[in-house]
């Protein structure tokens, strides 16, 4: 048994299924030992990809995903996607495969250091020089599920992947204990509730790993408080819900800041910073900040509470608590939703994306996933869209590259075959991974991938407007005709709402992977996405 046969067994035994990347001289030993088991290798067109359905495949299964590239520049274009699993803290292996041992000091082509290139982006780099694999995979796959959970980098020299493996018993590392805060978390949110008139929460990507989500919806409903979320945040409270107040930092901002504004004590649960820092929205605003991770202190910032603690012990001690009066009205919260809803559809144009979301969302059922890519779009779809259940929308947030959007989709589909996945993207995300239509033709992923086009880097454009800078640099041009396919992949174009609806429902009837090209106006970016 050579060391890759022994590093996919030990994925195996860890419950992975796909790994993700692009083959090479250094990469086949890998590839050949995955041909004799049950782990797929999946051929993206970049390493890029590659990172981002490993960190998607990640986060939905809680999993770590696994990614491998080659030396030097598959290393450096996989840096992207493993940046997502960093700051969108999902676990994940990025594995790459290097020169021989006896080259990895020298000046040679293709070689860099790969270990100063991860080093910034993950929890831990290290390079599997002396033949401990098994012990170094086994420490790997520990630490990439620990909370937070993040990508792990190993650097296979060629000559130890393919050199005899060392015997191996085999181990896991267990994952860490947080304390257990939960009674000094209770007394500091009931001492804080007794004194606030218009107490508010809030909950963001840490508030995913959970498991105690309906104690903390019991917990709202028996304290009669509103509640707000992050992007990441979005279905994992239902926003049905007569609390629910809208989406911080997103579209129609000021709508959802002048209700937050009104709150006298910010009870933050399961919230990381790394999506909005606290300093943009909460201003003095006393913060109960209960989480696996302590935040960062800032100007200005008053922390009533704010440690790291088991986050589901804390919730169900929450939840015990009395009831405490308040001075907030329902009938404020419908208020608020209604103008907020109004806002979100400022009309002028018969097809803006304000329309594209609310076709797609009366088309797509509620289990289904939308992945969604970065620009003008995100933000209008953070606010807009509506989901009860969790992990039905897939973005990057604190990372927020573009090009996350098709690769997500397809990883998501891999996940969850018998569910209908849907992409979004803009002209310009769909150019940085176009070609990645030729996987989900080749692996025949009935995943529609919607393609907002109208000419421009939308978000860049709204950008440039708010700061009275002339648009440059910003216009892809005139969007052209669709053609029949890319890659195999069929598409139809949609310049109306009725259009659109017709190829939703063709796209939807397909057993193979679709384009939809959605002409829409631009201009309705301007009044929604940072206002």
């Amino acid at each position: 048994m050579t060391n890759t046969d022994l590093m996919v067994r030990m994925l195996e035994e860890a419950g992975v299924r796909w790994l993700f990347g692009i083959p090479s001289g250094p990469v086949l030993p890998l590839i050949d030992s995955l041909r004799q088991s049950s782990v797929q290798f999946i051929l993206t067109a970049s390493e890029t990809s590659a990172g981002f359905m490993a960190s998607t495949v990640g986060y939905l299964t809680g999993i770590p995903g696994v990614c491998a590239s080659t030396v030097g520049p598959g290393a450096t274009n996989l840096t992207t996607g493993v940046g997502s699993a960093w700051l969108d803290r999902s676990p994940l292996l990025a594995i790459t495969c290097n020169v021989a041992s006896p080259w990895l000091e020298r000046r040679i082509q293709m070689r860099i250091d790969h270990q100063a290139l991860f080093k910034p982006l993950t929890k831990a780099s290290f390079s599997i020089r002396d033949g401990r694999v098994g012990e170094t995979l086994s420490e790997a796959l520990g630490l990439a599920i620990q909370e937070p959970p993040g990508p792990v980098h190993l650097d296979l020299p060629e000559d130890i992947a393919q050199a005899n493996a060392a015997e191996w018993k085999g181990h896991r590392r267990a994952s860490n204990q947080l304390p257990d805060l939960s009674k000094e978390a209770a007394d500091a949110i009931a001492a804080a509730l007794k004194k606030a008139h218009r107490p508010l929460l809030v909950t963001g990507l840490t508030f995913t790993r959970v498991s105690a989500a309906r104690q903390l919806l019991q917990f709202v409903e028996t304290q009669k408080i509103p509640f707000v979320s992050t992007l990441h945040g979005k279905g994992f409270l239902p926003e049905d819900h007569p609390s629910w107040v809208g989406v911080i930092g997103r579209a129609r901002r000021t709508n959802v800041k002048a209700l937050t504004d009104r709150a006298d004590l910010i009870i933050a649960v399961g919230y990381d910073p790394i999506e909005i820092n606290y300093e943009e929205w909460v201003g003095e605003t006393p913060v109960i900040h209960v989480s696996t991770e302590v935040a960062e202190p800032g100007a200005g910032l008053n922390f009533v509470w704010n440690e790291a603690c088991d986050l589901d012990r804390a919730i169900e001690a929450m939840n015990r608590l009395q009831t405490f009066a308040n001075d907030w009205s329902p009938e404020t919260w419908q208020e608020h939703r209604v103008r907020l809803e109004r806002a979100l559809r400022p009309g002028g144009s018969d097809f803006a994306v304000q329309a594209v979301i609310d076709i797609l969302r009366n088309k797509l059922p509620a289990n289904g996933i939308l992945a969604y890519d970065v620009g003008a779009h995100t933000h209008q779809i953070a606010t807009q869209w509506r989901t009860n259940q969790p992990k039905t929308l897939l973005a990057t947030n604190g990372w927020s590259s573009m090009g996350y959007g098709i690769p997500a989709a397809y990883a998501a589909k891999l996940v969850f075959p018998d569910r209908p996945v849907v992409a979004v993207v803009g002209d310009g995300g769909f150019q940085m991974t176009a070609g990645e239509l030729a996987l989900a033709r080749r692996l025949r992923l009935a995943v529609p991938v919607i393609v907002l086009n109208d000419g421009w880097l939308g978000l860049m454009k709204v950008k440039q407007e708010r700061r009275n800078y002339p648009l440059s640099g910003v216009f892809l041009g005139d969007p052209p005709e669709s053609p029949a396919h890319y890659f195999g992949v069929p598409c139809r174009p949609a310049r109306t709402p009725e259009a659109f609806r017709d190829a939703l429902d063709w796209a939807f009837a397909l057993e193979e992977p679709s384009v939809i090209e959605a002409f829409i106006d631009v201009e309705s970016y301007s009044a929604t996405v940072f206002d």
